[in-house]
């Protein structure tokens, strides 16, 4: 069974990956860059310091830092402790992976911390928002999930890493966004 998990795991890849085109390649590298989300990462900071005030927001940047810190490690922690090779570095997929940056990262994939992550702060917003911003929550969802398949896109992650980090990251986003709200009724009464 875990043989023709990882068979259609594998075949599911090669699809994926191989419907990429030149012409989408910038933006699939743009989306990946961690770096180049930081307008968002100031645009969300703005929005909770609107909602929240100063002192809450320093307790939101405290359990943020404390999640990604959380999904970026577990991820780590899989990617050795499971020892899954990347598209990209595996010997029976050479020649057939689209690799669209000029390194894929680290030997081992399982599971993607770019995914992980991204939707671990889209879950937590989402969840800390409610309904009251649900619209804004669905588009940092979505914007997850772009994350999540642009590393598919570029070569570097198989279906199932994507998948396991979102579901991780957004398992975990949950988690800290209640915790952040019962830290923050108990301490900003």
């Amino acid at each position: 069974m875990w043989q023709q998990l990882q068979d259609l795991d594998r075949n599911w890849f090669l699809e994926l990956n191989g419907m990429g085109t030149g012409a989408w390649d910038g933006f699939f590298l743009i989306l990946s860059d961690k770096w180049l989300a930081i307008p968002l990462y100031v645009l969300l900071l703005l929005l909770a310091w609107r909602d929240l005030g100063w002192k809450p927001l320093l307790l939101l940047l405290v359990f943020v830092a404390l999640l990604i810190t959380c999904t970026d490690q577990l991820a780590n922690f899989f990617k050795y402790g499971v020892g899954r090779l990347r598209p990209c570095y595996e010997p029976s997929l050479e020649g057939m992976v689209r690799l669209v940056k000029a390194n894929c990262g680290g030997r081992f994939g399982y599971f993607s911390a770019h995914a992980a992550n991204a939707m671990a702060l889209a879950a937590f917003f989402a969840t800390r928002w409610g309904s009251g911003r649900r619209g804004w929550g669905a588009l940092l969802i979505v914007w997850a999930l772009a994350v999540g398949f642009s590393r598919i896109y570029l070569g570097v992650h198989y279906p199932l890493d994507v998948l396991t980090g979102c579901l991780v990251g957004g398992v975990f986003g949950w988690m800290f966004a209640r915790l952040f709200k019962m830290a923050r009724s108990k301490i900003f009464q």
